[in-house]
């Protein structure tokens, strides 16, 4: 039987108490404080502090995205909107976590290029590395079943798309879709499944996480040179050094965060998800969230079948020789360690290899853009070669390299070395902000109008008279044939009508309401609280006044097309008279801004075509100003908030990046 353990020696009496029956402070004192780090560690090692931190973001957010969140195919999407637009502070809590897995993977994806170009893999880290690729499928596997929760058109059929390619796996497959769907199809058990998965998934990343981090420190960080250390003189206590180091990283990160989140929260995502799931309609172009893009590609790009040379067998169809592609390009994460033999870990006294790992990052790039677009022409060429050069990196050039490439003298120890400081690593951050959203390419090619609109930049505001008229013109115009089902007449409070305006223009409506006592529906005028009244009782009715086509409703209208304001505006302006050599079709209309140049809907706006209260002249042009300010006000209410809070958040980030970099500069200035 052991005896007691010695006292510990904390300043805080309840800290001492504590430790002494349960030893949690001395653990994290002896794993976390005094842990000996190698000295020469740079920011690229900062990550995976910064993975962690945003994982905790991930959780945060949505733990309380899902006190609100519907998991139903008929209110997955207005719960969503609900969120944005009713809950306190929801829009909030929504863009940082929709920005936030983004954010996530970029995180994620330096910290493996930092891994794969400092020979982080290698021995003896190897099971090191094999839980981090653990970490990458968990990952996925969270974010496609997060993507597809707000049923919007994106996100329904990329489900589709995505998970009918599991019934290419021969004698299984269709039994595996079937299970994922809960069904024949994707719908509403769907949904509830991944939205299951979704929430259980990020606390066995965080446990699994626990693992990677104890793994990490049985042989501690590899560092950048890639030589043991040799002694105390090689190391500095994790604490302070590099707690201070990893707050300027992760401070400086956060802040381009925020950037995203309060001035382009929906830069990163695809317009299309702000239409309502609709299993009748595909959009043209099918598309993953953009850090699935490089394997998306490499799926599409086996567009071959494998057969018995000089006979008709197909030992391997082309679909399911994309799906062992995709799946075998994270597979050989997972045996990297044993494909590079090479007795010297760090690319920088690997030149062959330094290169061969540079042209790797380029091909991944070139996958995300041919991801990105229709299967079709160059695209499918980009991402073949991508594909092969993929595959020869880990397959063929590292094993090569690992027999014949000679290397650079290494430095003796870590404290002799030279030690050079560099900026790639905010290179690479930038290089993956920027690749995201030009992953998300427009469509169509339509030469739009670009106009300044006073809500744009850092601190614009919405007009509130341009509001005002923007209302008036869809009241007595737009209203006739088009819904904004999204909306309450209260809202309207938020244009600068008083209360007893907004109860003046609600009553106007009359809507539905019951049962009554006596168990029968009557009409009743409208209140403040209710929804704006839809000019259709249903879409069929809709459909039959419209010539079968059904008028989208309003409330998302700007952030559901590409090129939002300057989009619309150019559609409500764009209808001209029809080229003679323009084929145009019965009932149709010629407009320059539509794809196709053929629009069922007639020009909306005339001249003159509304009186303006405030004696505005109503021509065209200002008529189509007004509504699409309205509009974007429409589908962004709290826009101005957002901004404000930005400005307020990135001014303290800014001047606490500053703070912790002095004090960092002043910690280190002693550190040879």
């Amino acid at each position: 039987m052991s005896g007691p353990r010695p006292a510990p020696d904390f300043k805080n009496p309840v800290i001492n108490w504590i430790d002494y029956r349960l030893p949690i402070f001395t653990m994290m004192q002896k794993e976390y404080g005094s842990f000996p780090t190698p000295k020469n560690l740079n920011y690229f090692w900062s990550f995976g502090a910064i993975a962690l931190v945003m994982l905790v973001t991930m959780i945060l957010t949505g733990l309380f995205l899902a006190m609100n969140y519907t998991p139903h195919a008929t209110l997955a999407f207005d719960s969503v909107e609900r969120i944005v637009r009713d809950v306190n502070s929801g829009w909030l809590i929504r863009t940082l976590h929709a920005n936030g897995a983004s954010f996530f993977f970029i995180a994620v994806y330096i910290h493996i290029l930092r891994g794969l170009y400092y020979g982080s893999y290698k021995q003896p880290r190897e099971l090191l590395w094999m839980i981090g690729v653990v970490i990458l499928l968990l990952m996925m596997a969270t974010a496609f079943m997060g993507y597809v929760l707000p049923w919007g058109q994106m996100s329904f059929w990329g489900a589709t798309v995505i998970t009918n390619f599991f019934t290419a796996i021969p004698l299984v497959g269709d039994s595996i879709t079937t299970w994922l769907w809960g069904g024949f199809a994707v719908d509403n058990p769907t949904l509830n499944r991944f939205f299951a998965l979704h929430f259980l998934l990020p606390f066995v990343i965080f446990a699994v996480v626990l693992l990677h981090v104890a793994a990490l420190h049985i042989h501690g960080s590899n560092n950048p040179l890639g030589i043991d250390t040799k002694g105390p003189q090689d190391t500095l206590p994790f604490s302070p050094y590099f707690v201070v180091k990893d707050l300027v990283g992760v401070v400086v990160f956060l802040a381009i965060y925020a950037i995203f989140v309060f001035w382009l929260p929906d830069t990163l995502g695809h317009p299309d998800n702000y239409i309502p799931a609709n299993p009748m309609v595909t959009p043209p172009h099918i598309v993953p969230e953009w850090y699935f893009l490089p394997f998306y590609a490499i799926l599409r790009a086996i567009t071959f079948d494998v057969a018995i040379p000089f006979t008709s067998v197909v030992l391997v169809p082309a679909k399911l020789g994309g799906v062992i592609a995709m799946f075998g390009a994270i597979a050989l994460l997972f045996v990297l360690p044993w494909l590079d033999r090479h007795p010297v870990r760090s690319a920088r006294f690997r030149p062959m290899y330094r290169a061969a790992f540079w042209l790797l990052v380029l091909a991944c790039f070139a996958l995300g853009y041919a991801g990105a677009h229709p299967p079709e022409g160059i695209n499918v060429i980009i991402g073949q070669i991508g594909t092969v050069y993929y595959f020869a990196f880990f397959l063929v050039i590292v094993p090569l390299l690992s027999k014949i490439e000679k290397v650079r003298p290494l430095p003796a120890s870590i404290a002799d070395a030279v030690l050079k400081k560099g900026a790639c690593c905010a290179a690479l951050l930038l290089a993956l902000v920027s690749f995201a959203p030009a992953a998300q390419a427009a469509e169509g090619g339509q030469e739009l109008v670009h106009r300044v609109w006073p809500h744009q930049g850092v601190t614009g505001t919405y007009d509130r008279a341009a509001l005002q008229r923007g209302f008036q013109v869809y009241k007595e115009v737009c209203s006739a044939c088009h819904s904004m089902r999204l909306l309450s007449y209260r809202n309207l409070t938020a244009l600068g009508f008083s209360a007893d305006e907004v109860k003046a223009i609600a009553s106007q409506y009359q809507v539905t309401d019951g049962p009554n006592d006596d168990g029968d529906m009557f009409e009743r005028p409208a209140l403040p609280s209710d929804r704006f009244k839809s000019p259709f009782a249903n879409d069929k009715a809709a459909r039959a006044a419209n010539n079968g086509a059904l008028p989208p409703d309003l409330s998302l209208i700007v952030k559901a097309r590409e090129g939002h304001e300057d989009y619309i505006y150019s559609l409500l302006t764009g209808y001209r008279t029809a080229p003679s050599d323009f084929k145009l079709n019965d009932g149709m209309n010629y407009n320059v801004a539509f794809t196709g140049h053929q629009i069922a809907m007639p020009a909306p706006l005339m001249a003159d075509g509304v009186t303006y209260a405030d004696g505005t002249k109503a021509s065209v042009d200002q008529m189509a100003q007004d509504v699409v300010q309205f509009l974007t006000w429409a589908g962004d209410p709290h826009m101005e908030d957002r901004k404000r809070t930005g400005l307020a958040t990135l001014i303290f980030l800014i001047v606490f990046a500053g703070i912790m970099y002095a004090a960092k500069r002043k910690l280190w200035s002693d550190v040879h």
